[in-house]
């Protein structure tokens, strides 16, 4: 229970969902954190279940959007906490829809909070994961789905991310930065509430997935993240790791 102790997490879009499974995942671990997003009362839900854990949590307002907020947003944790080991892009605005529906405007939301949300916060992180960092950045199997409709704008932010991705793995390892890529299913509020309001569906989405469940935030996403950022997966960088039940076949 003690794999990141000593460790400074910073989290996006750790208010709820994913983030907030991978900051009590961390936090569990022993890693100081630290959660970001533009809900306050969000994030103050997710410190307070931290710390009556026994960890140690900040809520930071931020719109990864902005460069300003960005900035403003890791020197708080610097300032906090005095360094910054772990850095996880989470959030980020999602367009769905077909390629003839999807305004430029929504698409254009979709890169500024994905893949331009991501290369801004870890060139940001940059000076102060030098020498032990690691960073896990979110895709999707949106990409390899076996019927990409309605999940191309979608698609091409999260490959973009896993493309930049791989770029930094390649140019940081040099100076012990690691980058990783998940890509999970988890039972966010936004996919319990689809699962309850189209049965049906649900049930053949579950169908697909060969262990038959969605994973749970915590348990099933936020643990794996926490042993990817951890020393006991320091050889691994540049990957994907599709946290699916083995749905998507990334071959």
């Amino acid at each position: 229970m003690n794999m990141l102790k000593g460790k400074v997490a910073l989290i996006t879009g750790g208010g709820q969902g994913v983030g907030q499974g991978i900051a009590y995942a961390l936090a569990d671990e022993g890693a100081t954190v630290a959660v970001a997003g533009r809900t306050r009362v969000t994030l103050e839900q997710t410190c307070a279940e931290i710390r009556r854990r026994g960890g140690t949590a900040l809520a930071v307002e931020c719109d990864v959007m902005s460069q300003a907020d960005i900035d403003r947003c890791v020197a708080q944790v610097i300032e906090a906490f005095g360094g910054l080991n772990i850095l996880v892009n989470n959030a980020q605005i999602v367009p769905l829809g077909s390629i003839l529906e999807v305004s430029d405007e929504a698409f254009m939301q979709g890169i500024d909070s994905g893949p331009m949300a991501t290369l801004r916060l870890m060139r940001a992180c940059y000076p102060y994961l030098k020498g032990d960092g690691a960073v896990i950045n979110l895709a999707s199997s949106a990409a390899v789905r076996w019927d990409a409709s309605g999940y191309g704008h979608y698609a091409a932010t999260k490959e973009a991310i896993r493309a930049l991705s791989r770029g930094a793995a390649c140019e940081w390892g040099v100076v012990g930065i690691r980058v990783n890529v998940i890509a999970p299913h988890a039972l966010s509020p936004g996919l319990r509430g689809w699962v309850e309001n189209n049965p049906q569906e649900a049930q053949a989405f579950f169908s697909s997935i060969p262990l038959r469940r969605v994973g749970d935030c915590e348990t099933d996403i936020g643990r794996t993240v926490a042993f990817l950022v951890s020393d006991n997966a320091r050889y691994l960088t540049g990957a994907t790791i599709p946290l699916d039940g083995g749905q998507a076949y990334w071959g």
